[in-house]
């Protein structure tokens, strides 16, 4: 009968080393879970904690060191004694340890080389190989599932009315033998669902406030008079990042954006603070329902500087539309037409692409001006969502200027 598996334990060296990897945010999370030999959702989990308690590190008082007075020829000599102790400690106790518990301490990657593991574990190296045989195929595994998220985020971009039914029929039709239950596990992953009217399509976290939506029918006529955020996935060569970025309705201008390796709230957070420190504060601050929006932490932000928060309603696929279409121009205009391998080549292609589209492209709902002289001058933009769900007799806030009335007619054309 085969030994159960028994389960890896991480040292809080090593958690602190990857979780510190993972903040730095050069390498994706799937890299670096595939270089230090860990699941992708551990570190997400760590670099979670390690960000959630880095207050902690500042709460304590710390006094002078005590001075260590001992030679470095007393410490030296010191150390390896103690070092000479704990290896025969461990030998004499590795004599009631199976060999299949032994194995499992040799990891390919570590500073020790696999031939000297096996010798300290007493462990033949073959059946080690053979271990390592399995996670490969297991890592194979994970590349097909990059392989698969990408062609989901792209035909999602494209088809963002797609459900896990008809990306099904699509993936196999690129010739995958895949069944509906991955792909919607996958797709939950990616936090994508079809865009059309229907139940539980977002689902904020447990506990969570969810505001109603403020905008259906409102005109917009004026610089920041709503702001809007999205967050959207971009694939890279090995994993994939995630784009959080707030822009102003009346004028489209891409106010702020930022960058991580994982879908948590602090960056979302980071992005609402610097563009309220450049660009002043909204009247109204529109997002959807997810986890990172309706935290404390984010909602805290708005109330503290007095903005009404509005969040889409479920299954409304044009609430807050002018952030789809940000995201469609800078995947068709920018990210696939220039496939970055890296976070670090994704972080200065963004931060040319964004500073074209607010300076030097034109816009149609703008009258073929710049989301930075509309945002700066306060003319010729504008936004209005037509309630087209709502109650039939029931007439939109009338609409005044030329860059309003398009902006209006740009929404219609979308759901056409």
């Amino acid at each position: 009968m085969s030994e159960g598996k028994k389960r890896r334990v991480h040292t809080a060296e090593f958690k602190a080393k990857v979780a510190l990897e993972a903040v730095r945010g050069v390498k994706t999370v799937t890299e670096i879970a595939q270089e230090y030999g860990v699941h992708p959702v551990l570190v997400g989990q760590w670099k979670k904690e390690i960000l959630e308690n880095a207050g902690a590190l500042f709460d304590v008082k710390r006094g002078p060191k005590p001075v260590d007075e001992s030679s470095p020829e007393d410490k030296l000599y010191g150390e390896i004694g103690r070092l000479k102790m704990q290896v025969d400690w461990l030998k004499k106790k590795l004599g009631g340890m199976s060999a299949a518990e032994r194995t499992r301490w040799i990891e390919q990657g570590d500073k020790v080389p696999l031939a000297m593991q096996c010798e300290l574990a007493g462990v033949p190296r073959s059946t080690v190989y053979r271990r390592l045989g399995a996670a490969g195929r297991a890592q194979s595994e994970d590349e097909e599932d990059l392989q698969l998220r990408a062609l989901i985020d792209g035909e999602y971009t494209n088809r963002p009315f797609y459900g896990s039914r008809r990306m099904v029929v699509f993936l196999r039709g690129r010739g995958y033998c895949i069944n509906r239950k991955r792909v919607q596990r996958l797709m939950r992953e990616m936090g994508l669902a079809g865009m059309a009217p229907g139940p539980a399509t977002s689902k904020p976290q447990p506990g969570h406030k969810v505001y109603p939506y403020l905008l259906r029918g409102v005109a917009v006529t004026r610089p920041n008079q709503v702001w809007s955020t999205d967050i959207t996935y971009i694939r890279l060569a090995k994993g994939f990042a995630y784009l959080v970025a707030i822009i102003d309705w009346y004028s489209r201008k891409v106010l702020s954006w930022r960058l991580s390796n994982s879908m948590d709230a602090a960056f979302c957070v980071d992005c609402l603070e610097d563009a309220l420190r450049h660009h002043g504060k909204p009247e109204v601050f529109n997002s959807d329902q997810g986890s990172q929006f309706t935290s404390s932490a984010f909602t805290g932000v708005l109330k503290r500087e007095g903005v009404a928060i509005s969040m889409d309603g479920r299954g409304r696929a044009l609430d807050n539309i002018f952030v789809e279409r940000l995201w469609r121009n800078v995947k068709y205009e920018d990210v696939y037409l220039k496939g970055y391998a890296n976070m670090a080549e994704l972080t200065v292609g963004l931060a040319q692409y964004f500073a074209f589209y607010n300076a030097e492209r034109p816009h149609q709902a703008l009258g073929y001006e710049t989301p930075t002289r509309v945002y700066s001058e306060g003319t010729g933009g504008g936004a209005l969502i037509v309630d087209k769900f709502g109650d039939a007799d029931r007439e939109p806030e009338k609409v005044s200027g030329t860059g309003q009335r398009r902006a209006a007619a740009e929404v219609e054309t979308d759901t056409a």
